[in-house]
């Protein structure tokens, strides 16, 4: 746990129901929730006290029910890739705070952060078989940008390699979906989770929300851009190691089959979330695999009542 400077917090303190949560907070007034539960941020707000990231109104903060909103971890599997239950299990399961993480290559000193880790049980070693070490950190940069990354080191003492499927399972807070375009898919390959997993390719324009997607887009650029017309506002999503980007929304009749969504809450949401789903991650023993995540909400600009993405695409 670190504050890099007097003026930031970081804060365990109790949330919904009397879960731990722990509280990042910058010094222009941005700020971050993490849930030991699962792992999860579930909230994100800029300087302004806004929420970025959506959580539905009917989630239930209470395990083993993962929680609905925020930044779901998927691991060891994402979605129904695979044996296990849907996503995995890192998501319902408490992670400890990790008081002695190994070393950092880039430390920034003016930045908010926790470690967390978190380790199988005996009950995770009977559904998958395997020992690991999956450290996470959170940080809140000085800008109010959100960095997330995963260390997933296999720790097997048999020798065996072991193999996953992981996500970030972001959902972003917008103002109408049908005012949201991305930025940085066009003409990609994807896998539609709608049509058996079947693989297409993307159309040449920004992607554009009318109805239900559940999409994997394969080889994916580090920067994909989610522009909100009516808000004014753009995030940027930066990542690395993770080639793919699942683009999810349910619509309204998948909305109103699920208990913890409320009926017209697709509206307000959209998940973009960075993967590795279509070439699973194979570790063999004492290695490390590395995912990181960072995101950023700009201004948007508009070029003669049009958005402007290049410009946020092309910076750096």
């Amino acid at each position: 746990m670190a504050t890099g400077s007097d003026r930031v917090a970081v804060e365990l303190c109790k949330g919904i129901n009397g879960l731990d949560k722990v509280v990042l907070r910058e010094s222009r007034g941005s700020s971050v929730e993490v849930y030991l539960y699962g792992g999860q941020v579930t909230s994100w707000k800029n300087d302004h006290g806004e929420e970025l990231l959506f959580v539905s109104s009917k989630a239930i903060f209470k395990p083993p029910k993962a929680i609905r909103g925020g930044i779901p971890i998927c691991f060891p599997q994402f979605g129904s890739h695979g044996g296990l239950e849907q996503h995995g299990f890192a998501r319902n399961r408490v992670w400890s705070i990790d008081t002695d993480p190994p070393p950092f290559p880039t430390v920034s000193s003016n930045k908010a952060f926790i470690d967390l880790i978190l380790k199988p049980t005996e009950e995770d070693m009977k559904i998958w078989p395997h020992s690991f070490e999956f450290r996470l950190r959170v940080a809140l940069g000085p800008g109010g940008d959100l960095m997330l990354t995963s260390r997933i080191r296999n720790t097997n003492a048999d020798g065996k390699p072991f193999s996953f499927t992981f996500a970030y399972h972001t959902y972003f807070s917008v103002s109408d979906i049908s005012e949201v375009r991305v930025e940085g898919l066009e003409t990609l390959d994807y896998l539609d989770n709608l049509q058996s997993k079947e693989r297409f390719t993307e159309q040449g324009d920004a992607i554009t929300f009318e109805s239900e997607i559940d999409k994997i887009y394969l080889s994916t650029p580090t920067k994909i851009a989610i522009l909100d017309h009516e808000k004014k506002r753009t995030f940027v999503l930066r990542k690395d190691g993770l080639p793919d980007a699942v683009v999810w929304n349910p619509w309204d009749r998948k909305a109103k089959a699920m208990a913890d969504f409320g009926d017209d809450e697709y509206k307000h949401m959209l998940c973009v979330e960075a993967a590795a789903v279509e070439k699973p991650i194979t570790l063999k023993p004492g290695e490390e695999w590395r995912g990181r995540l960072e995101l950023s909400a700009v201004p948007s600009s508009y070029c003669s009542g049009q958005l402007d993405p290049r410009k946020v695409l092309l910076s750096s």
